[in-house]
């Protein structure tokens, strides 16, 4: 099984090379990453291979971002829709930031890595809570990529509960109707002190949002691929950079 996960991750593929401006780097770029459940079927494999293989994609993703100067990286880690799975696997994606950071977390402190967390931390396993509460305070002062893992998280929950704190301002008086700016919805967000995505990746071939960012991404540029997440290498994140920076973002006018 190791063998067959090797030879595939060892496959070369024939690329032209990349062209990337330091000076049009996208600040944040934000990460669906989808198939890894897929990509173990296809080679006859667990789905929970896939889950740990989709990891190490995690890492090279992290350190590629950096690399490029990129300065925000969220990463789509479970969804609130992800607890309709069969509770096996539930249960060990659960296990998986535990497993992850005890690995990685030292290394992501050396390359000044921040680690932050947005969802709904209410419903998780305290273990997995545990695991990123420590990554969390032990990179608190890293000045580096911020490595952001949207975990238990959901872009309409997250809207439906800013527009409950503002209706509960309104309510008790302390805010207007008219006060509600689209600064104000940000700061109420679970992404609050993050700038929106300038470029979205999916992977897998899949062409939709699945309640992710739904406010946050209104212009990002979205970049889609065919390959699983575990597949995932710094090549393509050159090529979705590169892509990037072949588009001219108009934001509705006219430049």
């Amino acid at each position: 099984m190791i063998k067959r996960v090797q030879s595939w991750l060892g496959r070369e593929e024939r690329q032209q090379p990349v062209d990337i401006s330091p000076d049009n780097i996208p600040r944040h770029v934000a990460i669906i990453m989808d198939g890894n459940g897929r990509w173990a079927k296809r080679l006859g494999l667990p789905r929970i291979v896939g889950h740990q293989t989709g990891m190490k994609a995690v890492k090279r993703a992290a350190i590629a971002a950096d690399e490029l100067g990129i300065e925000f990286l969220t990463m789509y880690a479970f969804s609130t829709e992800n607890w309709k799975r069969p509770k096996e696997e539930v249960d060990f994606l659960m296990r998986l930031p535990e497993e992850f950071l005890a690995i990685e977390l030292d290394e992501l402190i050396e390359k000044n890595v921040r680690v932050r967390v947005m969802g709904d931390s209410e419903e998780l396993p305290s273990y997995t809570r545990k695991a990123m509460d420590e990554a969390v305070l032990r990179t608190q002062h890293n000045t580096g990529l911020i490595l952001n893992f949207a975990l238990n998280y959901g872009g309409r929950k997250e809207i439906e509960d800013c527009m409950r704190s503002l209706g509960k301002d309104i309510a008790a008086g302390q805010l207007s109707p008219e006060q509600i700016t689209a600064e104000l919805i940000d700061s109420r967000l679970l992404s609050g002190g993050l700038p929106d995505p300038d470029l979205l990746i999916r992977t897998s071939g899949e062409m939709r949002l699945s309640n992710f960012m739904l406010w946050q991404l209104a212009y990002s540029e979205l970049w889609f691929t065919d390959i699983y997440w575990p597949e995932f290498g710094k090549e393509h994140l050159l090529q979705a950079v590169a892509e990037y920076q072949r588009r001219t973002r108009r934001y509705g006018g006219l430049k």
